[in-house]
């Protein structure tokens, strides 16, 4: 090995170790024993055992969950249509602005887009009563806003370098286009759907700004929950919180390679 290439895995090295050795410290200290979450006390569950005692935790872990998966599939749904209006439609009128529109979420910090939608949803209040109360709901809504920006992204990503002799061959056949798009395009574009899907439900899970401030009382999501305790100090039930998530998301991105791989694996050999 040469002096540039041990340079280079020295750098990936060192990468690697700062961004994933601090994981690794969180999740064995979410075993620890002692009461403080810094300290090693010996080989325990006990936090864990207080984690699934913790209503309020659990309310907020179940509250970000539906959160997340109700706004990742309207998301990717929307956020689809938007890829195919920018890739499949050709040039139209309005189409710089609707680019425009799709991209400013992307660039728009997060404390912008939360005060905007608080006073979207207060105005909204006071002009048609609706809603009636910021909770779940509201929550939802300024998700799918600001995450099918990505699925829109991806989807149109992947769009751009397909081969469309597929879809040119089937509309030869007679095939109409909405038969095409469902046989043909939707099909290979799945996995990035997929990939959409799971960056939709990730940054939803994971958001806290834009969720402070559309949310109600009775309406705290888990990232708000956790940052509540945080200003009290760590707790060690917190690394088990963190644990699980992270093996949650884990699970979650092995899952979705493996459809990948076979759905390509599948493409190539047909």
């Amino acid at each position: 090995m040469n002096r540039s290439s041990r340079f280079v895995f020295s750098a990936l090295c060192f990468g690697f170790a700062f961004l994933y050795l601090p994981i690794l410290v969180l999740i064995l200290f979410s075993f620890n024993d002692s009461s403080l979450a810094t300290v090693w006390g010996g080989f325990s569950l006990r936090w864990y055992s207080a984690l699934l005692n913790n209503e309020q935790i659990i309310d907020a872990a179940l509250l970000s969950l539906k959160i997340a998966a109700v706004s990742a599939t309207f998301a990717t749904i929307l956020g689809t249509m938007a890829g195919l209006a920018l890739t499949q439609m050709g040039r139209y009128r309005g189409r710089l602005i609707f680019t425009g529109l799709i991209a400013a979420p992307l660039v728009m910090p997060e404390v912008i887009t939360g005060l905007s939608l608080l006073l979207m949803f207060v105005s909204l209040q006071e002009l048609i009563g609706w809603p009636v109360s910021r909770g779940a709901s509201t929550i939802t809504i300024a998700h799918i806003t600001f995450s099918m920006a990505y699925v829109a992204v991806i989807v149109q990503s992947r769009l751009g370098s397909m081969d469309q002799s597929m879809e040119e061959a089937a509309m030869d056949l007679g095939g109409r286009p909405m038969q095409v798009a469902f046989d043909i395009t939707l099909p290979l574009i799945a996995p990035s759907m997929l990939s959409g899907w799971l960056l939709a439900f990730t940054l939803s899970l994971d958001d806290l700004v834009i969720a402070s401030f559309t949310s109600g009382a009775g309406a705290s999501t888990l990232p708000m929950v956790i940052f509540s305790k945080i200003k009290l100090g760590v707790t060690p039930d917190i690394n088990a919180l963190a644990t699980l998530i992270i093996g949650t998301v884990s699970i979650g991105i092995l899952l979705a390679s493996w459809v990948i791989f076979k759905q390509n694996k599948r493409h190539k050999e047909g």
